[in-house]
């Protein structure tokens, strides 16, 4: 049987802990102009750090999105990070309001993980793409294509929480890690792949189908 999950990250929970717990006592004190402010404070942690199941009407060959957020790149380059080829990057950017809780875009086995210290840039600029503190997964695919996924610390975004070790198995849709308070997640897809999404569109985690291997 399955057991019912608690739709909250629990990287979240110290901090809900402690805001709750500034709230408790600045309101127990008697000090209203800083228990309802407190208080604001914990929803926003609280919503920040949610985290709803998920289910996709994707085809089984279709990449899912890793993201909640907005596509802001969606071009062709050369890849000399990662792959070392050709390839489609897009770029997935998430506020503060966004479920910041990442996922397998599709299964396959983990390669490498590439961690980079950085800078906090915004995420949606070209500088935080090029110097932001990131952390990269190479992953192969049951049928033999290599795709990355990179989760790019941002202005706010603090820290990354990233699951993964090489040569774990992993499905599409399944949970990989989070980005605290503001980032992006970009792709790199073989430049053969066809992308379903354009610039703008809003996308979800393990949800919207964003691309297919030819």
């Amino acid at each position: 049987m399955n057991r019912p999950k608690i739709p909250l990250a629990q990287e979240g929970y110290p901090f809900i802990a402690f805001a709750a717990f500034v709230t408790l006592i600045t309101a127990i004190l008697g000090y209203d102009f800083f228990a309802w402010p407190s208080l604001f404070v914990t929803g926003f942690i609280v919503a920040f750090f949610r985290d709803p199941e998920r289910m996709t009407d994707a085809k089984p060959d279709e990449l899912i999105s890793p993201a909640d957020g907005k596509v802001i790149i969606i071009e062709e380059q050369f890849d000399d990070i990662y792959l070392h080829e050709q390839v489609i990057k897009i770029s997935i950017f998430m506020n503060v309001f966004n479920v910041h809780v990442n996922r397998i875009p599709v299964g396959g086995t983990v390669q490498e993980i590439h961690y980079k210290p950085g800078k906090f840039y915004s995420a949606d600029s070209h500088k935080g793409a090029l110097l932001n503190e990131s952390c990269g997964v190479t992953l192969q695919t049951k049928t033999g294509q290599r795709m990355v996924f990179v989760q790019v610390a941002g202005l706010i975004a603090r820290r990354i929480v990233n699951w993964l070790e090489p040569e774990d198995s992993v499905q599409r849709g399944e949970r990989f890690g989070l980005i605290r308070f503001g980032s992006r997640v970009d792709l790199y897809l073989p430049v053969t792949s066809k992308v379903s999404v354009k610039i703008g569109q809003r996308v979800s985690a393990g949800k919207t189908a964003i691309a297919s291997f030819s």
